[in-house]
């Protein structure tokens, strides 16, 4: 697909001497970050990385402590700093997004290509019709979305009715209703590390502390709250100013990810230092019985720097799929989990986190380690927050270049 077939606004242009990036700031579920037309992004990684840095505030060398992203786009979280190039494929005569997601974080300027956002993911059909792509001809009109950095496919169906228009939805973690997004993550197992248990094992022990690792569209370590002398109901506030429990967790999720072998975006394996300043692998979960009726397990999600003020939606398919696994901490906690047998059918798993409950759907079949998930479904809502054009005051003259080729 050419840029005459899209949104005439997706142009770079050069204003007063200025280049002028066009691009969507947008939410999808309860992440927040940007949405970029690859064909207009520069080839070179380094080109790109210096892109993202201008456009979300981030130090463009090194670090700088307690930076508030005033000069860009982002907002401090983890989960309001990702960044997504999308470009277009025919693929089996079906028009396909190709995602890629780059993950920032406000104070320092390394940038982590490693995994997928559920989340984000969200806002790409809401872009797509937002910038012609998407056509809305028919009820509930869907695309295919093909994620480079986990090869992880999905189908986005855009919640619409002729005559009626998009159709809003509410989820926890979202003030009011937004245009509804429902995400179909198929064949999920091994996101990243191509096994449902990439340790080989149901449990393991890190640092003292027994815990079950799932790779089910992005790999998780999953603990027992009381393991880690919590009850599993702490408020955000409560554990983000816990830095001993913070430590702890660090030291299991380096082990943890030695252990699954995960690997960085070039196929080399992760390094116990590159594991330790992680924005994005492994997904650390502390999880305990449900306080509602209304929920299979509650959750307190790491990312793994910080607890998420709700639960990716990712990383709750993960932890959903877990309860389903003979053996795992995720299943012996849960309350009433279901039981899978070797005809596959649908599972609702409901997981209570800060925000409210997350709502999932497994379509499962096995039994242990063999078990097979065919697709793992989640609802969401989405927003363009702005679309325009944002000036780079500062590129380099190697970006100002790049951007006019």
């Amino acid at each position: 697909m050419s840029m005459k077939d899209i949104d005439d606004s997706l142009a770079i242009v050069v204003r007063n001497d200025v280049v002028e990036f066009p691009l969507h700031h947008m939410r999808g579920g309860t992440s927040t970050g940007i949405v970029i037309w690859e064909p207009l992004a520069p080839e070179k990684q380094e080109d790109r990385e210096e892109l993202l840095r201008h456009l979300m505030g981030v130090p463009l060398t090194g670090s700088t402590q307690g930076n508030r992203q005033t000069t860009g786009l982002g907002r401090g979280a983890a989960t309001s700093n990702k960044a997504f190039f999308v470009r277009v494929e025919e693929r089996a005569g079906k028009t396909c997004l190709v995602s890629t997601l780059a993950q920032l974080a406000a104070d320092h300027s390394s940038i982590d290509w490693s995994v997928n956002c559920g989340n984000m993911s969200s806002a790409l059909p809401l872009w797509a019709f937002d910038v012609g792509i998407l056509k809305l001809d028919a009820e509930d009109p869907e695309i295919e979305i093909i994620n480079t950095n986990t090869g992880v496919r999905t189908t986005g169906r855009l919640k619409y009715r002729p005559g009626e228009g998009l159709i809003p939805a509410e989820i926890p973690g979202v003030l009011g209703a937004h245009p509804g997004v429902d995400l179909f993550m198929h064949e999920p197992i091994g996101a990243k590390s191509g096994q449902l248990l990439p340790t080989g094992n149901v449990r393991d022990v890190f640092n003292d502390i027994s815990a079950s690792c799932v790779d089910v569209a992005v790999p998780m370590v999953i603990i027992r709250a009381a393991d880690l002398g919590k009850t599993g109901y702490e408020t955000i506030a409560e554990l983000t100013s816990d830095r001993a429990l913070v430590e702890v967790l660090r030291k299991v999720w380096v082990e943890a990810g030695q252990r699954m072998k995960l690997r960085n975006r070039n196929g080399e394996l992760m390094t116990e230092a590159e594991l330790a300043r992680s924005e994005t692998i492994p997904k650390v979960c502390m999880i305990a019985p449900p306080l509602g009726a209304d929920a299979h397990i509650a959750v307190r999600y790491f990312t793994p720097q910080t607890p998420h003020a709700s639960m990716a939606v990712s990383g709750g398919c993960c932890l959903a799929a877990a309860t389903l696994i003979e053996g795992s901490i995720a299943r012996e906690v849960a309350r009433q989990a279901p039981a899978v047998t070797a005809d596959e059918r649908e599972f609702a798993i409901s997981i209570e986190n800060p925000a409210g409950i997350l709502e999932t759907t497994i379509v499962a079949k096995g039994r242990g380690a063999d078990l097979a998930i065919s697709t793992a479904a989640y609802r969401r809502s989405a927003q363009v927050l702005l679309s325009g054009r944002a000036p780079l005051y500062a590129a380099s003259g190697n970006l100002r270049r790049a951007l006019s080729t």
